[in-house]
Order: structure tokens, then C-alpha cells, then sequence
């Protein structure tokens, strides 16, 4: 197996592994977070809330890899695109383990507030409430940015390269756009819930990036155009 083809292999599991834990995650804690009764959910639901961190950090780590991953044959056709992808990819992987943390610290925090009982509350729930400011403009704000663009990088350099099918790197490009245009309008609306427009406008990379890890997977690269590389490098 040549080395292109276990790039597009280990790529489209990682598409994979990071679609799979951006969906597992959600549960473990997504409904615990919600309501003024946050931290003494947090305090009795402490596993799935340490388990659904694990589970970010797998999909931080599996979208850098992503990157990292694609930026050995995309530098062949785009070097400063290519690195841009993997730059933006890691301060996505940052944000979303900034998050992480912000979870975590807030799992602590509700161990001390059931400690300290009623009477100090007040001061627990506003250090809740900037740890969950801090979540929601890393995670749903700067880590969205910044995946958008590094994707937009990669997806820009295979729809020039025809690497894979213009039609699915176009379909990249296209859902890209529409999930940069729905994190704009989720910080300006600070509504990122699952029924809001964020989420519509976000469908379409969600599908395109199951069947771009599939394609990966089963297809390939695209041999004419590594070939068509090899002829002008070597000539």
C-alpha cells in the first residue's frame, strides 16, 4: 500500500473518530449543563461529565490529526494553505480543550458549592456562570472560527488539486461557508441550541465530512492527480 493511500485511510478514520466524539460527547453532559440547577446536576452526574471530557479531548486530538494528516500531500500543492489548515486546526484543538477545562473546573466547582450548602450560592453560581461564558465562546466561537477556516484552507487546495472529486470538494467548500455564516450569526444572536439556525447551517459539512472519510476510506486520492504532480516535479 503506497503512502498516499494510508493517508487517505488514517484521514478518514479521523473524520470519522472526530464526528463520532463531537456527537457522543453531547450526552454526558448537554442537558446537565442547562437550567439554574446546573451544579448540583454537575455533582451527581460527576462520571458521565469526566467521561464526556475524555471523549472531547479524543475529538480535539483527532481534528488536528486531521490536518496534520492532510498537510503531507496538500504541501505538494499548496504549502502556505496547507500550513494555514494545520494552524487553525490546532487553535481549534486548543479552544476545544480550553473548554474541556472550563467542564471540568466546573465539576469542581459544584463539589465545593454542595460543600459550602445554601448560603454561600451566590458566590458559586457566578463563578459558574463565567465558566460557562468561557465554554460557550471557546467552544461555539473561536474554535468554530477557527476549524472554518482551516478547513476552507484544505478544502480549497483539493478542489484546485482534484485530489478527490471537485463535487465533493465543492460541497466542502459550500458547507464550510455555511457554518462560518451560522457561527457569525450564533454570536450575534448568542444562540447556539440545537433548534436554532446554527445548527441548520451547519448540516451540510456534517454530511459532507461523513462522506469525504467514507470517500477517504474506500477511493483514495485521486492517482491521475498525484500522477500529473509526479510528471511536473520530476521534469
Amino acid at each position: 500500500m503506497n503512502t498516499y493511500r494510508k493517508t487517505a485511510i488514517i484521514v478518514g478514520i479521523l473524520f470519522l473518530v472526530c464526528s463520532a466524539a463531537t456527537f457522543l460527547s453531547f450526552p454526558f453532559f448537554g442537558s446537565i449543563l442547562e437550567g439554574k440547577d446546573y451544579l448540583s446536576k454537575l455533582f451527581d452526574s460527576e462520571n458521565m461529565v469526566i467521561t464526556g471530557a475524555l471523549i472531547e479531548f479524543i475529538q480535539a486530538a483527532a481534528a488536528a490529526g486531521i490536518a496534520i494528516g492532510l498537510y503531507s500531500i496538500l504541501k505538494k500543492y499548496n504549502g502556505a494553505l496547507a500550513l494555514g489548515a494545520v494552524g487553525f486546526r490546532v487553535v481549534e484543538c486548543v479552544f476545544v480543550l480550553i473548554g474541556t477545562l472550563s467542564l471540568l473546573s466546573l465539576l469542581t466547582l459544584s463539589q465545593e458549592f454542595i460543600a459550602a450548602g445554601a448560603p454561600d450560592a451566590s458566590s458559586f453560581q457566578t463563578s459558574g456562570t463565567l465558566l460557562l461564558a468561557v465554554r460557550d465562546w471557546s467552544g461555539n466561537v473561536i474554535s468554530a472560527l477557527a476549524f472554518g477556516l482551516g478547513a476552507l484552507m484544505y478544502y480549497v487546495v483539493l478542489y484546485k488539486s482534484k485530489l478527490i472529486p471537485r463535487w465533493l470538494s465543492g460541497w466542502g467548500v459550500l458547507g464550510i461557508v455555511m457554518g462560518l455564516a451560522a457561527t457569525l450569526v450564533g454570536t450575534y444572536t448568542h444562540d447556539f441550541s440545537t433548534a436554532s439556525v446554527n445548527t441548520l447551517l451547519n448540516v451540510p459539512i456534517g454530511l459532507q465530512e461523513m462522506v469525504f472519510a467514507v470517500w477517504l476510506i474506500v477511493k483514495g486520492f485521486n492517482p491521475s492527480a498525484i500522477a500529473a504532480l509526479s510528471a511536473r516535479t520530476s521534469g
